[in-house]
């Protein structure tokens, strides 16, 4: 008989989280229903989104019939996500604020106060993802390491935004939905009554951001640094831009009176220049292959099937995007590393817009291995060493035409 009474349920307001908690009493266990609020500065409008949210939440815990509970972890995201997010975009760099709300906030304090303030056995959210101890913790081992796997949706797979989450974390994590497709969970929801929550649009985007336009929020914590655009092909300059937090890797820039469209190629925080390329499938946007530092192994450094540790290559799938499939890739490990923390990896097949600061995640069938931080790409490299070679920050001057925009 499990060990596992009282589980607390984080509620988000949608239908994942609601038929979490649904499957949670079906399972007999004693359930505590909790709503995060990471946010909560309203828009331009006057509109808190999570206000919103938060009364869904609670309705929904009314009509299962479990305690709802609201706390706030404003101050944990703002430390832990907001701030890095803010200086990531400063220098150049393109952060992914879901995975760093995973791993210090909905999988760390929450957990934590789970524990504390609810004494729960365990925690559960209506994440597409699955677990080597099962979906309710039913398998669990004292002693042995958990692994994760996808979602058995391949559409709504969430691993990726779960690949930084701690092994505590994870042996103590339920993931009610994770073994269905959506629309399973859709269907059984409104045999359950909840037709209306079925009908909810899905909250998509970082949640500080809410509706508005990611650009004039960016300026409210961001002041423009103006810069140039500069075509990777002739050098020339052939527009201007008001800051390189603006702009990611693959993104069309906005430069008037072109007949074709210029695409980011490269971000320079130091110069404030971004490189541009002449069309979509321009060479300098692609790449064979990039460097991950700070790498994370959620289940430990893999092993071969026999049990041997590599050490020099290793076959996985990878992506950096939630929305792209995973693609082959060969992970190339350092001798002078043995925690395998930095690592090279080569594609099998060029890729678009290798991004740095994303998290590239890597598979191995239906596990997910972990992630790392992506620095730079074969492409960035290059273009960083022909146009910034001696790029140091104490020795740039800027260019006359920039100083007056200063």
């Amino acid at each position: 008989m499990s060990a596992i009474k009282r589980v607390v349920c984080g509620m988000s307001g949608g239908i994942d989280s609601c038929m979490s908690a649904l499957y949670l009493k079906r399972q007999r266990f004693d359930v505590v229903g909790v709503f995060m609020r990471n946010w909560d500065v309203a828009d331009e409008k006057g509109e808190c989104q999570a206000d919103k949210e938060c009364a869904d939440a609670a309705e929904i815990c009314e009509r299962l019939k479990i305690p709802f509970h609201d706390v706030s972890f404003v101050k944990e995201y703002w430390n832990h996500v907001f701030t890095p997010l803010i200086e990531d975009y400063q220098n150049g760099l393109t952060p992914n604020p879901d995975v760093l709300c995973n791993r210090h906030v909905k999988f760390s304090s929450f957990l934590e106060y789970a524990r504390e303030k609810h004494g729960a056995d365990a925690i559960a959210t209506g994440h597409y993802a699955q677990s080597s101890f099962g979906p309710y913790l039913e398998q669990k081992v004292p002693d042995i390491v958990c692994k994760m796997y996808k979602g058995r949706d391949p559409i709504k797979d969430q691993t990726l935004f779960l690949s930084q989450i701690s092994q505590e974390a994870l042996q103590n994590t339920m993931f009610p939905v994770g073994g269905s497709f959506k629309h399973q969970i859709k269907s059984q929801a409104k045999q359950a009554g909840f037709k209306d929550i079925v009908k909810k649009r899905e909250s998509t985007g970082i949640c500080f951001i809410g509706k508005r336009d990611f650009g004039s929020f960016m300026k409210d914590y961001c002041p423009e640094r103006p810069g140039r655009f500069i075509d990777v092909d002739s050098g020339k300059v052939v527009g201007r831009h008001n800051g390189v937090q603006f702009y990611t890797l693959g993104q069309r820039a906005l430069i008037g009176g072109l007949a074709a469209p210029y695409f980011v190629a490269y971000k320079d925080s130091i110069t404030r220049d971004i490189l541009v390329a002449l069309k979509h499938d321009n060479p300098a946007m692609y790449s064979d292959s990039f460097e991950v530092r700070d790498m994370y192994w959620i289940s430990g450094i893999p092993t071969s099937p026999l049990g041997r540790e590599y050490t020099s290559e290793m076959d996985v799938e990878f992506r950096f995007q939630h929305a792209n499939p995973v693609v082959p890739a060969t992970i190339i490990f350092s001798e002078d590393d043995p925690e395998k923390k930095n690592i090279r990896v080569r594609l099998r097949n060029r890729m678009f817009a290798m991004t740095p600061g994303q998290y590239a995640v890597f598979y191995m069938g239906a596990q997910c291995l972990g992630s790392g931080r992506i620095t730079d790409s074969d492409t960035t490299s290059n273009l960083k060493q022909k146009f910034f070679p001696q790029n140091r920050e104490a020795d740039f001057q800027m260019p006359e035409e920039m100083q007056t925009a200063n």
